[in-house]
């Protein structure tokens, strides 16, 4: 690994783990927050159309189950356009001033034709936050650009069809406050890897493991996951830190084509810059190190920029543009409330991307991106955003909309 590589990974790691400076603002940020003076679309939508709470059912406030949800028109991955709706569940298991607030995504897409994609995505926290159960399953039909390994060649990419599973499934026990220990069990399935065109997804790349035109690759393995979480909202983050380290080993004995193994290093920081509970005036920090440990990882399961666990990072890049055995990555972004009430935000942001390089396994260069974004706020119960983000980078340039923060 390169020496440049573990200096990062030392710097993640003190990044998040400074849990003595952290306690105090992560007292106030457990409380339950005052949303009286808050608006949201749901409260436009009910005065708009004149609805009055029953006094038969309980207040929102006392609620323990937060919907959102949001059809919209986008790009998908290998171009074109689809219809995508994103519908989030927040909900508490247990007391929500000892209980961080749950989540579930469910964001299909459909091209109308024969693309499409079927994500659901959750985070459960139980009871007095005793464990944290991740899960994340697809099942997504779609072609995607590659350009190989390490930078490639902007104008030199190739289209690669292919149907995908995704099982990942984690639970973890906490151990001490805010820190969680636990196992997980992770699959990936390419199906009916192929490439449009007469050049071969094998002789484009150079690489030798899991580009057989027509074939499929399985990888099945567990993983070692540690996470460090001072945060009470995945959803919309206040102030906190978090870190996460997952360490994959995936035998053969377990169905992989290979043996190999990864690593993965997430950690982030939000900084609040007034001493406002209701206002959101953050700066969001985002770093992550991802490498494989060994020879003959998949093509496919190689570190690529946008394959992050949440599909979040790269904004303003396009999914799958770098693509390397080592990645690394680092994002800033300012977060500010336009308005009291908190109804509409803004975001800037700006982020970079390196992946070794396929000659010497090194971190040649870096990949600039930036972006700015609108902040609606749909749900102000579970503090969920609609996020309107526009970002550019060489050669490309591009809009996306979500449910939520990218991080």
């Amino acid at each position: 690994m390169p020496k440049f590589f573990i200096l990062i990974c030392l710097v993640l790691i003190s990044l998040s783990v400074n849990a003595q400076n952290a306690v105090n603002a992560i007292k106030s940020n457990n409380q339950v927050r005052d949303t009286a003076i808050k608006r949201d679309l749901i409260d436009i939508g009910k005065t708009l159309f004149k609805i009055t709470p029953n006094p038969k059912r309980p207040s929102t406030g006392e609620r323990k189950i937060f919907f959102s949800a949001l059809p919209i028109g986008a790009n998908v991955p290998g171009g074109g356009r689809a219809l995508i709706t994103s519908t989030s569940a927040g909900f508490y298991t247990g007391d929500r001033n000892t209980t961080n607030i749950s989540n579930v995504t469910f964001t299909p897409y459909w091209n109308f034709k024969s693309r499409f994609g079927l994500p659901l995505r959750s985070n459960i926290w139980l009871k007095n936050n005793s464990w944290n159960i991740q899960g994340d399953t697809r099942l997504m039909v779609y072609p995607q650009y590659t350009w190989g390994l390490g930078r490639g060649n902007e104008e030199n990419k190739l289209l690669v069809n292919y149907k995908y599973v995704r099982f990942y499934q984690s639970a973890l026990k906490r151990i001490q406050p805010y820190m969680y220990v636990g196992l997980g069990y992770n699959l990936d399935y390419f199906i009916n890897i192929r490439t449009s065109g007469d050049q071969k997804l094998k002789e484009f790349t150079g690489y030798p493991d899991g580009t057989t035109e027509s074939k499929n690759e399985f990888s099945s393995g567990v993983s070692l996951n540690l996470l460090y979480d001072t945060r009470n909202n995945s959803i919309n983050p206040m102030p906190g830190c978090y870190l996460n380290i997952v360490l994959r080993n995936n035998p053969i004995y377990l169905g992989s084509k290979t043996n190999w193994q990864s690593l993965y290093i997430d950690a982030r920081k939000y900084i609040p810059l007034n001493k406002k509970p209701h206002q959101q005036n953050v700066l969001a920090l985002w770093t992550y190190a991802w490498t494989g440990l060994s020879g003959s990882i998949p093509y496919l399961n190689l570190p690529s920029i946008g394959w992050d666990p949440y599909n979040k990072s790269g904004r303003g890049t396009e999914q799958n543009r770098y693509r390397g055995k080592g990645l690394l990555y680092f994002e800033a972004e300012y977060r500010r409330d336009l308005i009291d009430n908190g109804l509409f935000g803004f975001v800037v942001f700006a982020n970079a991307t390196s992946v070794t390089e396929p000659e010497h396994n090194t971190f040649r260069s870096v990949h600039p991106s930036v972006g700015s974004g609108l902040r609606i706020k749909f749900n102000k119960s579970s503090n969920t955003n609609i996020a309107i983000d526009y970002g550019l980078s060489k050669g490309y340039h591009g809009f996306m909309i979500n449910l939520g923060e990218a991080f």
